[in-house]
């Protein structure tokens, strides 16, 4: 039986699957070739294509796993399947069904659309306001759609940080392109991707600020919650920052290599708006490598080591008899 198919509740355990832990990746977290293969599972865009209903089919086969009452037919290829469906929709904390274009299998789609226009269409201010604003947007849903832990985010703080990035990234861009007018073409290029690192800086500490001020939920190996540890949501963020713009690397270094030099091409002189789509199509290109060996930089479940928690974790963990070196934690995505 494969994930899509009615599922009784009075069928009964066909094979034991209990050796299959479905709470950890398939792959082992602990080498990168393992993360990377897990990630390109997780970022694959054919999970949108999924319907509502084959998702939710998914998860419940996931949670009759825990339950030991899977149907007959299922086999273990089966499982792992529906697991990666679930993650790719549900958001491991709060286990609500997230937002299309905020899950990570939007990323390759989303991002070379906007990163691919962002990059054709960089010359003018009206131009940059646009794409730049489209592009925080996007970004704000991303971040808000991952974010570590369960904790409501205010309006006000998600508003506050959206402005921040969206002007932060705006202004720029803006001032970098009028230092940049009389350099070569060639250098303008590259005005997007400072625009969003600068972003990327603001955007997620802000949109995540919340998990500063409160912290984020940290376990045990056994995964015992213990508490919330501001140092662990400090920790998160910064790893996230770094995959975020090592994620956009690849994409808006490279193709401005490609395209500075196609741009003086008959082809693209001859078709000029041709220019956009080609563009978009070599970002894509990267985005599809780029955006799961990024996010495989740092295990999804990081650890930070228990004399760099706070006090009161420290008394927690002494308290309950837990003698581990290292508590662990969602960085988020």
């Amino acid at each position: 039986m494969t994930p899509g198919k009615e599922l009784s509740d009075n069928n009964p355990i066909s094979q034991d699957f209990s050796h299959v832990n479905l709470h950890q990746p398939k792959w082992p977290q602990d080498t990168y070739v393992g993360r990377a293969k897990h990630f390109f599972t997780v970022t694959n865009p054919m999970n949108l294509l999924l319907s509502g209903q084959a998702l939710d089919e998914a998860k419940e086969i996931v949670l009759r796993h825990s339950k030991g009452s899977l149907p007959p037919g299922l086999t273990e290829d089966d499982l792992w399947k529906a697991k990666y469906r679930y993650d790719s929709a549900f958001h491991p904390d709060t286990k609500e069904k997230m937002f299309l274009i905020g899950r990570m299998s939007a990323q390759v789609p989303m991002n070379m659309t906007i990163t691919g226009c962002m990059m054709t269409f960089y010359r003018t201010t009206p131009a940059v306001i646009c794409w730049q604003w489209i592009n925080q947007s996007f970004n704000a849903v991303v971040n808000y759609t991952n974010r570590s832990g369960d904790a409501p985010i205010s309006n006000k703080r998600l508003m506050a940080s959206y402005m921040a990035a969206t002007t932060g990234a705006v202004g720029t861009a803006l001032s970098l392109n009028s230092l940049v007018k009389k350099l070569p073409s060639l250098i303008g290029r590259f005005v997007p991707f400072c625009a969003v690192a600068a972003a990327n800086c603001i955007n997620i500490p802000m949109m995540r600020s919340n998990e500063l001020t409160d912290g984020i939920p940290v376990t045990t190996e056994t995964g015992e919650r213990i508490g919330n540890s501001k140092a662990a949501a400090n920790k998160a963020i910064v790893q996230v920052v770094f995959s975020r713009i090592g994620m956009a690397v690849p994409g808006m270094v490279i193709p401005p290599l490609f395209m500075n030099k196609w741009s003086k091409g008959p082809f693209l002189k001859k078709y000029p708006m041709m220019a956009a789509p080609v563009q978009v199509a070599l970002v894509g290109i990267c985005l599809v490598f780029a955006t799961p060996l990024c996010c495989a930089l740092f295990p999804q479940q990081s650890s930070i080591a228990v004399t760099n928690l706070e006090e009161n974790l420290q008394k927690e963990l002494k308290r309950r008899g837990v003698a581990s070196e290292y508590v662990y934690f969602n960085k988020g995505l």
